[in-house]
C-alpha cells in the first residue's frame, strides 16, 4: 500500500481546539469479514489486531471514572468480531451510556452472530450501518459480490426487532459514501431517495442517513495515488472548505482509542499514527481524562479538509451549515 501521510503532513488547515470529551470512540480491532475499497482503516479478514480483555476492562473503568462521557462509539474492522464486544456493550449499557455500533450489516449473517440483532436491541444499541448505495451493483463493486443482498437481509432482521421503525426508540442510521474521488450529494436530498427506494423495493425503514466524504488515507488514499488522482482530490476538498464547519467537527468532543489503548484526536488520525495533540509521543487512555483535554489543540493535517468540505462530514454525518452557506460553496 502506497504511503499517504507524507503528502498530508505539511498543511495549512486552520487550528482547532478541543472542548470536553463527550464521546469515547473505541476501535476494537482491524479484523473484518469484508475488504472495502473505501475503507480508511484498511480492515479485512487477514488482520489480527484486536483489543484484549484487559484493555476492555480499562475502557470500562474509564467510563466509570468520567461521567461526562455520554456516548461509547464502537468501531473496527467489524467490532462485533472482538470476543469481548458483548461484555463491553453490556457494561456500558449498565452504566447508562448511549452505545453506537458501527456495523457493516453483513456481519449479522456470519456464523456465531445469529442472535446479534437481538443482543443489540436488548441493550438499546444505536446501529450505524454502512450501506454505501441503495443500488446492488454499486454496493457490490465497492464491498464485494453478495454484499448488498446480505446487507438487505441484515436491515430486514433489524427492522423485525423494531430498529428504524416510526416511534421506535431503536435507532438505525445508514451511512453513505461516494464511489470515488467526488464530494457526496446533499444529505437531506439523498436521504429522501434512500428512504423511498428501500421502502418501496424491500420494505425497509431506517431512522436517518449519514453522508460521509471519502477520507484520502489508507486504502482509499493509496488507490488515489496509484490512479494519479490524489492531488486533484485534495484540490477538490480544499476548494470546497467551509470555515462554518469547523465548529462541528467531531474531534472537538471525541476521543479516539485504538486496539492497544492509545488515544488520538479522531479515528482518521489514529489510522495515520498522528498522536493526540501536538506532541510526538503516544499517550495512553490511562494517562488522560475527559476534562483534562479541554482547550488543547487538535492535531491537523490536509486530510482534515475532508471533514470541512462542502456540507461537512464526520462520523455523525453532514455538519450543520446554513442554506446560504451551501449556496456560496456551490457558486
Amino acid at each position: 500500500m502506497l504511503p499517504v501521510l507524507p503528502l498530508l503532513e505539511k498543511s495549512s488547515f486552520p487550528a482547532v481546539h478541543r472542548a470536553s470529551v463527550r464521546t469515547l470512540q473505541v476501535n476494537l480491532g482491524y479484523r473484518c469479514n469484508q475488504s472495502c475499497v473505501h475503507c480508511h482503516v484498511n480492515a479485512g479478514p487477514s488482520r489480527t489486531e484486536e483489543m484484549s480483555s484487559g484493555m476492555v476492562d480499562q475502557v470500562i473503568a474509564f467510563l466509570q471514572q468520567n461521567p461526562a462521557i455520554t456516548t461509547l462509539d464502537l468501531t473496527g474492522g467489524a467490532p462485533e468480531l472482538n470476543p469481548h464486544f458483548r461484555r463491553l456493550v453490556a457494561r456500558a449499557h449498565g452504566l447508562g451510556r448511549q452505545i453506537i455500533d458501527r456495523c457493516n450489516l453483513t456481519i449479522l449473517a456470519e456464523p456465531g452472530m445469529e442472535n446479534l440483532a437481538d443482543f443489540l436491541a436488548e441493550h438499546r444499541v444505536h446501529v450505524v450501518a454502512s450501506l454505501p448505495c441503495y443500488l446492488e451493483g454499486n454496493v457490490d463493486r465497492q464491498r464485494g459480490r453478495g454484499s448488498f443482498s446480505a446487507s438487505i437481509d441484515g436491515l430486514q432482521a433489524l427492522n423485525s426487532r423494531g430498529y428504524g421503525l416510526p416511534e421506535s426508540a431503536l435507532a438505525l442510521s445508514l451511512v453513505f459514501n461516494p464511489q470515488g474521488a467526488v464530494l457526496p450529494p446533499p444529505q437531506s436530498e439523498l436521504e429522501k431517495t434512500y428512504r423511498a427506494h428501500l421502502l418501496d423495493t424491500y420494505g425497509i425503514r431506517f431512522t436517518r442517513l449519514l453522508v460521509l466524504a471519502n477520507m484520502p488515507i489508507q486504502r482509499f488514499g493509496s488507490m488515489l495515488i496509484s490512479r494519479r488522482e490524489f492531488a486533484s482530490y485534495m484540490e477538490l476538498l480544499k476548494g470546497a472548505h467551509h470555515s462554518d464547519n469547523l465548529a462541528g467537527v467531531m474531534c472537538r468532543d471525541l476521543l479516539s482509542v485504538d486496539w492497544q489503548g492509545y488515544v488520538y484526536d479522531c479515528d482518521f488520525n489514529q489510522q495515520l499514527g498522528l498522536s493526540l495533540g501536538t506532541g510526538k509521543q503516544r499517550r495512553h487512555l490511562s494517562e488522560v481524562s475527559a476534562t483534562s483535554l479541554a482547550g488543547l489543540p487538535v492535531r491537523v493535517a490536509d486530510h482534515c479538509y475532508a471533514c470541512t468540505a462542502g456540507q461537512g462530514s464526520s462520523c455523525r454525518g453532514a455538519l450543520a451549515v446554513t442554506s446560504s452557506s451551501l449556496s456560496r460553496i456551490a457558486a
